[in-house]
């Protein structure tokens, strides 16, 4: 009787433990599949957006209506030149990532100048802006060393996300500093709606923006979570890292590592 009871518990015990291991899977798989959802949303809605842009353009270029108007024709060219670049840059962000994840793609690592980098972004995002954004620099370090090419677009996508994130006027601080281990430091930081603490820990992975199509379907800022996570791509295959610093209603403070010049 003793063994038999034994036996009855440790089968209890087992049948238990299949039930939860069970119910842990259907969790998981709900949870990818409620992901996958969310990332098809985003990414359909905005291409549908850049799609139907240049669809409207290129019939009100065809039909000619335009020619006596050569401002409004240069602007709609602006229009299907600027959707093109976006469709194109979204393309080449997820290749890269993929990379990157896999570790396929090699940096060019090398010493960079700061300052006419960050002047060219300025310039750019300033212009897209359709608000005022305001910047600030503060350089103590004017040279880091890094791949020129994905340190332009990780901090391109840093203030980018301060602009979107941001009421109707933005006020951007940007510094940088070489820090006692040689290594240096570039901090982005911005007066937006800032990060619920919640969310903080989750920011960085792929696809993740806090439940990116039920902001979308509420008229809330487009894409899908890929540029934070390309900035941790990007720091991670220099050997480093990034991190934020965020109280809601008031900032967001994006902190990226890169190392002192090394042989490699």
């Amino acid at each position: 009787m003793t063994l038999t009871l034994i036996a009855t518990v440790l089968l209890m015990v087992w049948a238990i433990y299949c039930v939860v291991y069970q119910i842990r899977i259907i969790s998981c798989q709900n949870k990818i599949t409620k992901i996958r959802e969310d990332f098809s949303y985003a990414m359909i809605h905005e291409i549908k957006t850049s799609l139907a842009c240049i669809w409207m353009g290129s019939q009100m270029l065809r039909s000619g209506r335009l020619d006596p108007y050569p401002d409004k024709r240069e602007k709609y060219f602006q229009i299907l030149q600027d959707e093109s670049e976006h469709l194109l840059s979204l393309t080449n962000k997820l290749l890269t990532l993929s990379k990157l994840e896999n570790y396929q793609l090699r940096l060019v690592k090398e010493e960079v100048q700061l300052r006419p980098m960050l002047e060219d972004l300025i310039g750019k995002y300033t212009a897209k802006a359709e608000k005022p954004v305001h910047f600030s620099l503060r350089l103590e370090s004017e040279w880091v060393y890094a791949d020129e090419e994905f340190l332009q677009e990780a901090l391109g996508n840093l203030i980018d996300n301060s602009i979107k994130y941001s009421g109707e006027e933005v006020d951007i601080q940007i510094s940088s500093s070489c820090q006692a281990d040689k290594s240096f430091l570039i901090k982005v930081r911005d007066n937006g709606m800032g990060i619920p603490l919640k969310d903080q820990s989750r920011i960085f992975e792929k696809y993740e923006r806090a439940s990116a199509a039920d902001r979308i379907r509420k008229g809330g800022a487009l894409g899908f979570g890929l540029g934070l996570n390309y900035v941790f791509r990007v720091a991670e295959a220099h050997g480093r890292k990034v991190n934020v610093e965020s109280i809601e209603g008031e900032y967001s403070e994006f902190s990226l590592s890169l190392p002192g010049e090394e042989k490699v």
